[in-house]
């Protein structure tokens, strides 16, 4: 394989988006990635376009998109992957680059999810796990599976609900600094605990919102990169796996399987021990679509032990100045999660953060030139993860 360097990225502002269209928002993105990476269309020869879809109009957003984007003639295709298409579609253009078929290759990440009535959203994300015997038998939404997780990790660690809610007060904390993201409001730890329930023990302020958004990554091979920027950030390692659509055949709730095989698969590619990641990693974004879900990430990623994962938050251990920040762009929690961009989001945070080019207090320290995203697809369906690095990895060719 060969080396994959991102050499520009781009982001629209997350959050309900009555005022564009889905090509529009798109373009929001990547005319600014287009513009980092110091190259107009006519210089991409593939497109990789990740959006979960079903939630507006637009039956085919990739080809529409890169139509108003004025990339036509590429080659594009679309990715789904439920929450994590925006890391499946990263993952498909640096197979792109990798593999030699092209030099320079565009990642976008696209949702318009606010098009559609908040009930009519809910059950679309509920029907992405087991349809037919959990969604229709039983009505569980997608709140309802992350309370099984929440229960059943309260049940055998000891931690409380206000263990979840010192996730949203920090993610909050992180997104009011965040001028792209859809909530800027602080909250207390007595808001997010009082606010009312959704699926108990979760509450309104465990829970992230419906929102629209994009985010483009520009990838390029070695030789490409080195013509266009003194500071690429190369892609480390990924980590790809999947588990069980039906929640019945899973092992327990108190860990995602398929984050702890993606994980060890991506420590693995970079060189990274899973029995101390912290020793390398600066900088991480997790997939905190509920605050169980960051917890759980914390375990799974080993950054703690299992059923410590919750004492990282009581000792703000994941905040800037502690062991290892996470989400300091507001997460999925407070940036927004607009499905298929909330991948390449990540990507185009982290690359920030380690290109140290983040504002607002929100920079962290980066010592080890290494950041990681953890990006999950339903409730573990899917996960990706993806190790960047200021460093170049050893195994490209």
């Amino acid at each position: 394989m060969r080396n994959v360097a991102i050499v520009g990225v781009g982001i629209s502002r997350f959050g309900v988006r009555n005022d564009v269209r889905i090509d529009e928002l798109a373009w929001e993105s990547v005319k600014d990635a287009l513009n980092d990476a110091g190259i107009e269309q006519r210089d991409i020869e593939f497109c990789s376009v990740g959006t979960f879809g079903s939630f507006n109009a637009e039956i085919l957003p990739a080809v529409l998109c890169c139509d108003y984007c004025n990339l036509r003639f590429k080659g594009t295709l679309r990715t789904e992957a439920a929450c994590a298409t925006g890391s499946a579609a990263f993952f498909t253009g640096f197979n792109a680059v990798a593999s030699g078929f092209a030099d320079i290759v565009l990642v976008l990440g696209v949702e318009k999810m606010c098009e559609s009535p908040t009930p009519v959203a809910v059950e679309f994300i509920g029907r992405s796990a087991n349809y037919f015997w959990e969604f229709e038998n039983f009505g569980v939404t997608f709140p309802g599976y992350y309370a099984l997780h929440a229960t059943a990790y309260m049940n055998k660690y000891g931690a409380g609900e206000e263990d979840l809610a010192r996730v949203a007060v920090k993610n909050h904390y992180y997104g009011s600094l965040n001028p792209k993201a859809h909530f800027r409001n602080r909250i207390t730890l007595e808001d997010a605990v009082k606010s009312r329930y959704v699926a108990w023990p979760l509450k309104l302020y465990d829970c992230c919102p419906i929102s629209d958004g994009s985010a483009a990554v520009i990838l390029a091979s070695e030789e490409a990169a080195r013509k266009l920027t003194d500071t690429p950030i190369w892609v480390r390692g990924i980590g790809v796996s999947n588990d069980s659509a039906n929640m019945s055949r899973r092992s327990g709730f108190t860990s995602l399987a398929a984050a702890v095989d993606a994980a060890r698969k991506a420590y693995r590619m970079a060189g990274i021990e899973y029995d101390d990641p912290l020793r390398y990693i600066d900088v991480a974004n997790v997939h905190d679509c509920f605050t169980i879900a960051e917890i759980l990430a914390y375990e799974d990623l080993n950054f703690a032990k299992r059923g410590e994962g919750y004492l990282l938050l009581r000792e703000e251990q994941t905040y800037i100045g502690g062991k290892i920040p996470v989400n300091v762009d507001g997460g999925l929690k407070a940036k927004g999660h607009p499905l298929g961009a909330t991948g390449v989001g990540m990507i185009v945070e982290l690359t920030k953060q380690l290109r140290k080019q983040v504002e607002n207090g929100r920079q962290a320290p980066i010592v080890k030139g290494n950041a990681l995203a953890h990006n999950v697809g339903g409730t573990g369906h899917y996960c990706y993860i993806t190790i960047l690095s200021t460093e170049k990895p050893k195994w490209g060719g």
